[in-house]
């Protein structure tokens, strides 16, 4: 069908992606961004059995970055409304949710690390492992975000513009922690790796600090990293969302449920306090990707599309 955007959200990927990183094969011009929210403008055959002109739906495809773009029927989720609260679930809920399923082992008591835990899905992974009923550490840049992230439920929010995470790890958690969210790469996922427990689990879901660099990559101590993970038993477990979609369904469903009932908070930033206001129309979506770079976000970056009166569809 014929989709109409109307939020599309920012991720930390979309550099990588934009950068031919993850492909490549793939010479510019491409379409960039990977999810929206919107409504169903036209349909084709196939799509007409299950949606109908101006449903609201959610989608995950290369190339959202677009005011109107055909979406295959398979790749669409059907809403209750056109909300940004949905877009935060697409890729960022979707991915705390899985990874943390999948390969945190999550169990009662256990010690979990978020970092940047006030983004986009750092808050979603700080808010399931509370109820997996774990004790959970967020790293943040601003005194605000940790504000944000106790009231999402976080035992111990570390600002680490004030305050040295690894010296709060030592003192305050000596055993070490029993499984790491991990979002940000260079040093941050070298203190990781020295602050996991025994049997710990670090999971990868990005590395944001090394996209300046050529590669996407922070450099990091690997060469230690064997001696380092035998010592104690622990693991480095990579997640990248696209090789759980036989996940994604049941996730998803499950998340919005969750949103539905009130018991998740899907925090949405829509750009209201960047230096130029709200990321309002696809010019502004390169703000939107350099506030995220920047750490100023609380919540999921998002940017509005409005709907143009002249539009030639």
């Amino acid at each position: 069908f014929l989709f109409s955007s109307r939020f599309v959200g920012i991720n930390a990927s979309d550099i990588n992606y934009s950068a031919g990183r993850y492909d490549t094969s793939v010479k510019p011009p491409f379409d960039i961004g990977f999810e929206g929210v919107g409504d169903v403008v036209a349909l084709g055959l196939s799509a007409s059995a299950n949606y109908t002109v101006g449903q609201a739906v959610a989608y995950v495809k290369a190339g959202s970055f677009a005011e109107y773009t055909v979406v295959p029927a398979k790749q669409a989720v059907p809403l209750p409304s056109v909300k940004p609260e949905f877009l935060t679930l697409m890729v960022s809920g979707a991915t705390a949710y899985i990874s943390l399923k999948e390969l945190g082992e999550l169990s009662e008591g256990q010690k979990v690390l978020v970092t940047a835990a006030a983004g986009g899905t750092g808050q979603f992974a700080v808010q399931l492992a509370k109820k997996a009923k774990c004790h959970v550490i967020g790293t943040c840049s601003s005194d605000e975000k940790g504000g944000f992230l106790k009231s999402i439920g976080c035992d111990r929010a570390i600002n680490y513009k004030t305050e040295n995470i690894e010296s709060v790890l030592r003192k305050d958690y000596p055993e070490g922690v029993d499984v790491v969210y991990e979002s940000v790469g260079g040093k941050m996922f070298d203190l990781a790796v020295n602050s996991l427990a025994t049997k710990g689990r670090l999971i990868v879901i990005g590395f944001i600090s090394g996209y300046q660099n050529p590669t996407g990559l922070s450099p990091t101590k690997a060469e230690v990293l064997p001696a380092k993970l035998l010592k104690k038993s622990a693991s480095i477990r990579g997640f990248f969302l696209n090789h759980y979609f036989s996940e994604y369904k049941m996730a998803l469903k499950h998340l919005l449920e969750m949103y539905e009932k009130g018991e998740l908070v899907c925090e949405v930033d829509l750009g209201d306090m960047s230096p130029e206001g709200k990321f309002i129309g696809l010019e502004s979506v390169f703000r939107a990707v350099d506030y995220m770079y920047m750490g100023k976000n609380i919540g999921k970056i998002v940017v509005e599309l409005p709907h143009s009166v002249n539009s030639k569809l």
